[in-house]
Order: C-alpha cells, then structure tokens, then sequence
C-alpha cells in the first residue's frame, strides 16, 4: 500500500492550525478494529490531541472471513454496516474532508506501511484469544501504540482485588471526548471499499430479522428501550417476549458502536431509578466482568479452566448427536426451537442460550469447544469474551461444587406453557396439544392419529423421539461428574487456577457486582441437580 507522509495528507479545510501550514506536520491513524464510532473511543481522543492530522482506518484481515473466522454472513455484513456508519461519521466531522480508510490484508504489513511513511499508530487494547494476541504482539512489535481505555485492568498482579469499586468508578468517570474541531482529518484511496469485501467473499446473509449496523441505529435502539424498561424484568426469560423485550443493544456493543459506559450513563440519566433498572445495568457491569476474564486469561476460548476436567466429554464425541442439536432435531422441543431460532435469527435470549448448551452438554454429552463454536458463529452478537466464558461456566468446567444444569421440558412448562414459542420454531408440532408439548414422546399413539402429528424415528414421522433417554443421561453424567468432582476441587484450590476462574479471599468482585445490582442469571434458573 502507498501511504503519503501526513504532510502530503492536509486539507484545506479551514481548520488547518498555523503551525501545520508551516510544515510541522504531526499525523496519527486511528486503527479501528472493535470499537467502531468515535466517542468515548480513547485511541481517536489520543490522536486528535496529540496529531495535526488523523486518519482513521479499518483493515479487513482475511482470517475474519475464512472458516476460522467463525463469523455468519448476517454478522459480517452487520460489522459492514458499522463501518459505513463510523465512516459517515468522520465524513460529517471533517467536513466532507474524510471517510475510513480501508486495507486488505494481513494488518501488520499494513499498518507498518504508515508507521514507515511517518504516522504514529494507534489502537486499542481489546480482550482477546491466541490469534489476536499474536496479532498486537506482533503490531506493538512493528510501533503500533496501544492504549486502553475500555475499563479493564491490566498490567497488574491481581485484577480482581477491589474490582467492583474500579468498574463502578470507570462508569461513572467522563467518556473520552476528542477534539475533532481543532484536527484535521483525512483518508486516502486504498481502491478497497466494502463493496468489493462482499463481492470477494460472498457475503449473503440468509438469516432473517437482521438488525442494521451502526451508532446511529444503537442511540434509536438505546432511546426506544429505555420507554419499554419497565417490562424488563419480565420479559427476558421467555423466548417469546424477549426478542422485543430485552434491549436489543448487544451487537452494538459487541462491535462498540455504543461503549458500555455511553450506554450506563445515558440509562442512568433518563431512566427512572429502581429495580428495573438496576437489572439491566448489572448486565453491563457483567459484560466487563466477563471481558476481564478473557483479559486475564486467553486460554478461555479453547481450554478447560480446570485442567482436571479438560477433555470432560472429548471420549463421547458423536457427530451424529452434534448434528442433531445444530440442526434442532433432538427431541426435546425446547432445545429444537432454539436451535432453530439461533440459525434462523442470529440471536437467542440468555435463558435459551444457557439452556440449549447445558442440553448439549450435560444430555447429549458432547465437547463444549464445538457447541461454544458453533454459538460463535451464528450468533451476530457473539463476543467471545461471554460466549466461551458463559459455555465453560455452564459446562461446569470452573470445577465449583454447584452445576449449572436446566431440565428443558421444565423450561417449556415455565417459559412457553402455551408452547407458542415452540410451535413458531418447531411447525410439526402445531397440531399437537398443549399438555404434550413438553413431552411429545409421551403422547398416546390416539391423540397422536386425532392431531395428525406422529412421534417417532421411522421415516414417516413428523417429529423424532428424544436422541438420548433423560433419565439415563442425567445418571450417566452425573456419575461422570463425580468421578472427577472431588479431583477438580482440589485444583481450583490452586492459586494459578483460582486466579484464572477470577476467584479470590473472601467476596469476589463479580459477587459484589451481582450483589449489589442483581443476579447474574435471571431468577429461577436451574443451578443444582434438583429436578434435573
């Protein structure tokens, strides 16, 4: 890429400060990669302080958009339409002076072309998994400055001493404002455009109620949620009130175009103070609890916390039963529609998520690195960070006494007793009568004839039988589980494991977080084996 010096890069667009039209040209690039607007952004505050000239980039690095990847169509075109937002965004700012400036390519060489032509690099640190931490080693190695302003802690021995009185204060601290009246802002022709990104890689969404990228659209999101908070509370359990009842604000923050301390403080400012609110905001006191684990540990994404559980349920592998939970035909009709409804959507409501990998897991028995993946993928808002961290902790691979396991035909009983929910997701059973909607498997073979549906595995049947028999799962795992309980305990005593599951003396600071702002999961959440 031929990058001109900064110099060569100033406009005249009459806020040119005196000493850049003498020469003394100072220039910065701002290269987004996650957080992708400009407020409360400390890399962009950073360099319009610091530089006469900006100039914001993007480099769209193909291993995002290969099979390692792990991203959906819907989640890449998602990220595109962040881009153009952010870019449209510096274009109004500089007066029609600049937009992104877009690369292609593996980003070191790139970068480094600037830091070459004599451009100061600036990024931000974000949470990440091996790829991406060899990545910044690498970018740091080449020059490129890295700042971090997204409240985690880092650069020090124990992250978690004191860390809820941190957090807090990080929320209610000033949100970085940069100085775009007094900084030139500039880009230049890469002949690379997001266009041509889609055209390259086939980007063809198939998903249906995709949400629309950008800053923009977040505020609209974050104002318009703020008139239904009221219903808050109620509406995120049941999957078929939580699509509109929850936020809906969670790509936006996964892709950063709203940080979650824009996003605290505005709810803060305009909404009423109770118990309504206060849940929600626990939920982004949660999101930087789980990104300073990731931070604190990148082993999150592809190794068990305890390693006296690694490797639980790799001698069970069956790419039949994987199949058969990804494709949303196990035979409980709760894990089935939200298999279905994650592929369909790219989205499903926590309880849901939680529930359908604790089937995978605890039931179906399968290794948790290809549920976790396979969430990863087809989710738009997947955030690593969460996602594996959520799969390990539902998994019960922290090694804790207390499991967290969900009965999916409680689940139906409790969060879609009419079984419309299920019905939208799973049209075989549309004629089946409600009381046999948890258990399709128990309907007798009359009401079966009367209703038109048939349960069963021969080739005619509308709906399959269970893949695995509850009661001999349940067992079957259970006596796996404590087989090695008593040996997991014993290593999570050890301080480098307890420090890498984020425990520590006394009250962690994500308990004092929970307890002070709410439960981490919705109440009547499964958590022992009671019932299971």
């Amino acid at each position: 890429m031929a990058v001109p010096p900064p110099e060569e890069c100033v406009g005249d667009d009459g806020r040119t400060a005196e000493h850049v039209a003498d020469g003394d040209v100072s220039g910065a690039v701002v290269w987004h990669r996650e957080q992708l607007r400009i407020r409360d952004h400390l890399a962009v505050t950073t360099a319009t302080a610091d530089a006469d000239v900006v100039l914001p980039l993007f480099v769209f690095d193909p291993r995002f958009y290969s099979d390692d990847g792990l991203a959906c169509d819907a989640r890449i075109r998602f990220l595109h339409e962040c881009l153009r937002d952010v870019g449209s965004r510096y274009d109004i700012a500089s007066g029609g002076h600049a937009d992104l400036t877009y690369g292609h390519g593996n980003p070191i060489p790139i970068v480094g072309s600037f830091i070459d032509a004599g451009w100061t690099v600036l990024a931000s640190q974000t949470p990440t998994g091996r790829y991406g931490l060899e990545r910044d080693e690498a970018a740091s190695d080449r020059g490129v400055r890295f700042v971090s302003g997204d409240g985690l802690r880092r650069g020090v021995e124990r992250t978690r001493d004191g860390w809820s009185d941190h957090i807090e204060a990080w929320f209610e601290d000033d949100q970085y404002q940069p100085s775009l009246e007094e900084t030139v802002l500039t880009s230049i022709d890469t002949g690379v455009t997001i266009e041509d990104i889609e055209t390259w890689y086939d980007t063809s969404p198939t998903k249906s109620r995709i949400p629309e990228g950008g800053t923009t659209v977040a505020r609209e999101k974050l104002a318009a949620f703020i008139r239904r908070l009221p219903d808050y509370p109620e509406n995120i359990s049941s999957p078929l009130d939580a699509r509109d009842g929850c936020s809906g604000l969670s790509p936006y923050i996964r892709f950063g175009c709203l940080s979650t301390r824009q996003v605290y403080q505005y709810v803060q400012e305009h909404a009423p103070a109770g118990r309504c609110r206060d849940m929600f905001i626990s939920r982004l006191f949660w999101n930087r609890h789980y990104n300073q684990k990731l931070e604190d540990w990148p082993g999150w994404l592809d190794t068990a916390v305890n390693p006296e559980l690694e490797g639980f349920n790799r001698e069970a592998h069956d790419p039949e039963l994987i199949a058969a939970w990804k494709e949303g035909r196990t035979g409980y009709p709760m894990v089935d529609a939200a298999m279905r409804c994650l592929r369909e959507t790219g989205w499903l409501n926590f309880r849901m998520r939680a529930m359908a990998a604790s089937a995978y897991f605890h039931l179906l028995q399968q290794p948790w690195q290809i549920g976790a993946d396979w969430y990863h993928y087809h989710l738009i808002d997947s955030d690593a960070a969460i996602n594996y961290t959520q799969w390990q902790s539902q998994a019960g691979l922290i090694g804790k006494p207390t499991l967290r396991l969900y009965n999916p035909r409680k689940q139906v009983r409790d969060q879609d007793p009419e079984g419309e929910w299920i019905r939208r997701w799973v049209p075989e059973l549309q004629g089946l009568p409600t009381e046999h909607v948890p258990q399709p498997e128990k309907t007798p073979p009359v009401v079966q004839d009367e209703c038109g549906v048939r349960i069963g595995d021969s080739p005619d049947a509308d709906y399959p039988r269970p893949v695995v028999e509850y009661e001999a799962a349940k067992e079957r795992f259970w006596q796996r589980y404590e087989d090695r309980k008593a040996a997991a305990a014993a290593r999570l005593a050890e301080e480098d494991i307890a420090k890498r599951a984020s425990l520590s003396r006394g009250m962690s600071g994500a308990r004092a977080i929970a307890n002070k702002y709410g439960k981490e999961e919705e109440s009547g959440t499964q958590t022992d084996l009671t019932g299971f």
